[in-house]
């Protein structure tokens, strides 16, 4: 009985590792042989040089480009950094015949990919006349923290994801069918409930040595699907961080030769959606009897319930629409709701918070391809600036 047992078990790792190569094979960049990319990574580079990956948004509002250059010295702060451009007619963010889009340094980390002294350089965009291009929430969101700085807002996101193979199916799904039913995958282990934990752990070290307060991550819901998060963060180094944190992902991925999605809802039918919900706090809400202030956050939130579903996606709600229905632990986007441990409410208060009557809410209405710069913001102008 045992050694049969095993035996089965065995097939079905095997029959699983030999479906993951056939996804994989048509990946040109899985393709492609790391250990001869190692030996160019041994090459030393003059003392004082530093490849300097400057990263933006694109037209999209839920897309990261990037392009390097070199730089003769280290940068510490991005103030030290120079502006450059790019041609925003590619982007989505320029008409061809006025193309150049400027990037201004906001934020600086470590480069997993490179490493040594060589930087990823968070940026913000602006037009030909120097503002803010369409998709730069950044400016917003600033001048709501710096409005709001007395109160100390604090920020956790947890930002989920589904892996696609090269046909974009998620990673693991057979070709020709669907899988098991939901059940087995949240926080699953084995090589028949979860898929590329290679990736996961990858990109998990890499945020670590990049600076990004990554606080963990877990097997979703639906197979192929997975979430980490960032936090808590002060302020805007929220928005910063994640976007950061999304090339990261976005990279490693690129290396395993699999495709990384932030589709609110990349199955249709009986399953989970991702999001990207927020933790939010205020030092009033840290504080002894601090569920007075999350209760009165939690109300001006039920006030403004249509503006949040705008800022909550790229596409004012459009997409969140085919995630947000009420099902799979969301709350449904016509309606506003809050309770204590709900996962299906709009607005969730955790059980410990309820308990001490102190800590932080959870919105769990921003879908996975936020902005969130646009989230942050949206709470500070509602929960804190009263506007």
């Amino acid at each position: 009985m045992c050694r049969c047992g095993l035996v089965h078990s065995n097939k079905k790792t095997s029959v699983a590792q030999f479906f993951m190569a056939k996804m994989l094979e048509n990946s040109p960049n899985a393709a492609l042989d790391k250990t001869l990319f190692q030996h160019y990574l041994t090459l030393p580079i003059p003392d004082g040089k530093c490849q300097a990956t400057y990263i933006w948004i694109d037209g999209t509002g839920e897309n990261v480009r990037c392009k390097t250059r070199t730089l003769d010295f280290v940068p510490i702060k991005p103030e030290e950094l120079p502006v450059w451009n790019f041609d925003g007619g590619s982007t989505g963010q320029a008409e061809g015949s006025n193309s150049d889009v400027f990037i201004t340094p906001v934020a600086i980390y470590n480069d997993p990919f490179l490493r040594g002294n060589n930087k990823l350089i968070m940026c913000d965009a602006y037009k030909y006349n120097r503002k803010p291009a369409d998709t730069n929430k950044r400016v917003g969101c600033l001048q709501a923290m710096e409005a709001a700085k007395d109160t100390e807002p604090w920020f956790g996101i947890e930002q989920e994801y589904t892996l696609l193979d090269m046909d974009l199916r998620p990673l693991g799904w057979p070709k020709n069918g669907f899988p098991g039913p939901q059940g087995p995958y949240y926080c699953g282990v084995g090589a028949n409930k979860v898929y590329a934990r290679s990736i996961v752990e990858a990109h998990y070290r890499c945020c670590l040595y990049a600076g990004i307060n990554i606080s963990g991550t877990n097997a979703e819901v639906m197979p192929g699907q997975w979430e980490y998060q960032v936090g808590p963060c002060h302020g805007i180094s929220i928005g910063d961080q994640l976007w950061v944190s999304r090339y990261i992902l976005h990279r490693v991925a690129e290396d395993f030769g699999v495709i990384v999605t932030f589709d609110p809802k990349p199955m249709e039918g009986d399953w989970n959606g991702a999001g990207a919900h927020t933790n939010f706090s205020t030092k009033g809400m840290r504080e002894e009897n601090g569920i007075v202030e999350i209760e009165k956050a939690i109300d001006k939130l039920s006030r403004n319930h249509l503006r949040h579903i705008q800022a909550y996606d790229p596409n004012g709600g459009k997409d969140n629409e085919r995630r947000l229905t009420g099902r799979h632990e969301t709350s449904s986007i016509h309606d506003f709701s809050a309770g204590v441990a709900n996962r299906g409410a709009s607005v969730r208060i955790p059980r410990g918070c309820a308990e001490e009557k102190k800590g932080y809410l959870e919105d769990r209405r921003p879908a996975s391809n936020c902005d969130p710069y646009a989230v942050a913001e949206a709470l500070v102008r509602t929960c804190i600036l009263n506007e």
